[in-house]
């Protein structure tokens, strides 16, 4: 870029444009200074100094260069979205410098005292990013590079925060948009001399054809305080079947993602603003000529706006045409693939100051105060000496309850203990309590699985699985069966493992039970929480604690037991006010009873007899026990006796040959021990 200059004055500053060999320009090419900033531009880009025209519009869909800044009402059109070009403004940096918007670039020149912001169409950052590295500085030193700047959603007002308002909340009469934010002088004078108490004010999307110089959270703040009511509006991606440059995909998965995307760009741009939770954010879809698969693509890019929107406390609405968005959405209505938006804004240009969609909407559908009708476009109106050129509109809108305070849940096994505050609202339907598996919440009143529905402050989530993350939402519904936005807890899902050793026993002998649990989001171990040891005797029905013990550094915990029965073991977490309990897989512990015996002789004639003679312990009474004998290399059964009521027993032997002879007793195993045998023993027949 090299050039021969021409300086011009303008406003008291310095424009240079033409082309000059000292700052390699070509002749395509033009430069543009400011306040001792200058940059190179196309030298087909119009220049505009706002302060020789301030009524001019700010337009993105027009390659520019805009310096300074007006309060003038702008000569604006009333549609407002247009494919993106590339431009740049020029203006002083200071405290009514407004949010950085969808789209935008910028780069702060300190020196100068100037924000330079770069707007661009889709994919061209990079061209407007090496624009803006021509930037220099009077002295002759590089401007700031805008590779260090960055590409934001929406920037933070200069101006002091604004007061959070709810928006436009509980209105029922006549409101107006336009494509810029009128200034300040205006609204006065429109709010003394109109018939109108809202705006729509166009605060994100990278469809929107003009800036908005004059909207800043002041500018928010001070017209709320004066009466004001808004409708913020999102200008984002169109349908796929339109002719903007930039559309949504025809892909109904990526089509709702771009939707939740364009949600967040909204929800930050109005927190900025100060426009908090409760308010209603519309996205703008222009007319189209529908067909199935873009039905499907708005329906869905619809969903994951009004979705994520819901999520962040905001209300999501749609802006359309009767014949275009709005129809699909009227169509799919009660479609459970879908989720409805919380307000319609219809444009229909009947020049009826209602909220009646004809034959577009059924009377049956948004009938809970959430219409609004675009009932006449494109028009100038002048009120208290101003002109604007404006869409009328007219509105039937209630403000919805407030959300729920302090929702809060505390695991427990298999359960968990849900609480709240009820919001302050004397028209209270209902509490609405559903539940998701997993880290996102259930995305409407419909979706999920029922978890409570009263007017109370409490509830109990039952029936809920091991090793399963549950996210819980509840919502507020009036008596007129408005719902407010959500509140969310969720407890992480817990995982325990167990073991034994040794895995049986002789009754009285010891056993090692470890278990240790982890998180099932991130698998790390808990360190310095208790975890339950629970046993059951086998057959059993019924756990019982056993020991509760916290566990290590490295997450572990041990206890020895000296079972008498044979055992099921489990340990686990009971849970936590973050921390949904959890049980391991259950580990058993064999118990061997202990079986004694004895012979009354150790040598006897043939002929005569001896007795053997024993106990079971534990006790056993009335239970089978078996007398064997050693014979060929293996034990043979060779008779049956029962256990007294004390759990003894006695065998009489009387052998017919001489000999050595060896004998023992076998216990058979049952529910709650193995089998066992005695000792063997021995007696010799003279």
């Amino acid at each position: 870029m090299r050039s021969i200059l021409t300086a011009l004055t303008v406003a008291g500053l310095t424009l240079t444009v033409g082309t000059s060999a000292a700052t390699g320009a070509t002749p395509t090419d033009k430069v543009v200074s400011y306040s001792g900033y200058q940059v190179t531009v196309p030298a087909d880009w119009p220049v505009i100094d706002l302060a020789v025209d301030p009524t001019a519009c700010v337009r993105f869909d027009r390659a520019a260069v805009y310096l300074g800044r007006s309060t003038a009402q702008p000569n604006c059109p009333a549609d407002t979205a247009g494919t993106r070009s590339n431009g740049l403004t020029i203006a002083p940096l200071d405290a009514s410098t407004p949010a950085l918007k969808d789209g935008d670039i910028q780069v702060e020149v300190k020196e100068a005292g100037v924000l330079v912001t770069g707007y661009h169409g889709a994919a061209q950052a990079g061209l407007l990013r090496e624009i803006l590295s021509t930037g220099t500085l009077a002295s002759g030193r590089k401007a700031p590079d805008a590779s260090l700047s960055s590409d934001r959603s929406v920037g933070v007002d200069r101006a002091a925060a604004a007061a959070t308002i709810v928006t436009p909340g509980t209105y029922k009469g006549e409101a107006f948009d336009a494509c810029a934010a009128p200034p300040q002088s205006t609204m006065d004078a429109w709010k003394s001399a109109s018939p109108y108490d809202a705006v729509g004010i166009y605060i994100s999307g990278g469809t929107r054809k003009c800036a908005q110089p004059n909207l800043t959270s002041s500018w928010v703040q001070t017209n709320a305080a004066n009466g004001w009511k808004f409708l913020p509006i999102d200008v984002g991606k169109q349908a796929p079947c339109s002719a903007y440059a930039s559309r949504m995909s025809n892909d109904p998965v990526v089509a709702r993602a771009e939707g939740r995307t364009a949600a967040v760009g909204a929800a930050q741009a109005a927190t900025a603003l100060g426009i908090g939770a409760r308010s209603t954010l519309y996205s703008d879809i222009e007319n189209y000529t529908t067909s199935i698969s873009c039905r499907a693509a708005v329906l869905s890019y619809v969903s994951g706006w009004v979705e994520e929107l819901n999520t962040r406390g905001y209300l999501g609405g749609v802006y359309s045409s009767a014949a275009g968005a709005v129809k699909d959405l009227s169509w799919g209505y009660g479609d459970s693939r879908y989720i409805r938006p919380d307000s319609i804004w219809f444009a229909w240009w009947n020049s009826k100051a209602d909220v009646d969609g004809g034959s577009y909407i059924p009377a049956s559908q948004w009938t809970n105060h959430q219409r609004v009708h675009q009932y006449k476009g494109d028009t100038s109106e002048t009120y208290g000496g101003v002109s604007v050129t404006i869409d009328r509109n007219y509105l039937d809108l209630t403000v919805p309850p407030a959300a729920v305070g302090g929702f809060d849940a505390t695991g427990a096994f298999a359960r968990a203990s849900l609480r709240w505050n009820a919001p302050p609202a004397g028209d209270l339907g209902q509490v609405i309590v559903r539940r998701n598996t997993g880290t996102a919440p259930p995305a409407t009143p419909a979706h999920g699985t029922a978890v409570y529905a009263g007017t109370g402050t409490a509830a109990t989530a039952t029936g809920l699985a091991g090793g399963t993350t549950y996210t819980f939402r509840a919502w507020v519904k009036d008596k007129s069966g408005k719902v407010g936005p959500p509140a969310d807890t969720r407890l992480i899902g817990t995982r325990t493992a167990a073991s034994v050793s040794p895995a049986s026993v002789t009754a009285g002998g010891s056993t090692t039970i470890t278990g240790r649990a982890t998180r099932i989001d991130n698998g790390a171990a808990l360190v310095g929480v208790p975890l339950s040891l629970y046993r059951k005797q086998n057959g059993a029905t019924t756990w019982q604690l056993l020991k509760t013990t916290t566990s290590n550094s490295s997450g572990y915990v041990s206890y020895v037991h000296k079972p008498v029965w044979g055992q099921d073991y489990q340990w686990g977490p009971n849970g936590s006010a973050e921390l949904l309990g959890s049980r391991s897989a259950s580990v058993a512990v064999g118990v061997r009873p202990v079986v004694t015996a004895n012979v009354s002789k150790s040598t006897m004639p043939l002929g005569s007899s001896l007795l053997l003679y024993g106990s079971v312990s534990p006790a056993h009474p009335g239970q089978a026990v078996y007398l064997q004998r050693w014979v060929g290399g293996k034990w043979n059964h060779v008779t049956v006796g029962k256990l007294t009521s004390q759990s003894t027993y006695m065998f009489t032997i009387k052998p017919t040959a001489r000999g050595t002879y060896a004998y023992r007793v076998a216990k058979p195993g049952d529910v709650d021990h193995l089998t066992t045998t005695s000792p063997m023993r021995t007696f010799n027949v003279t």
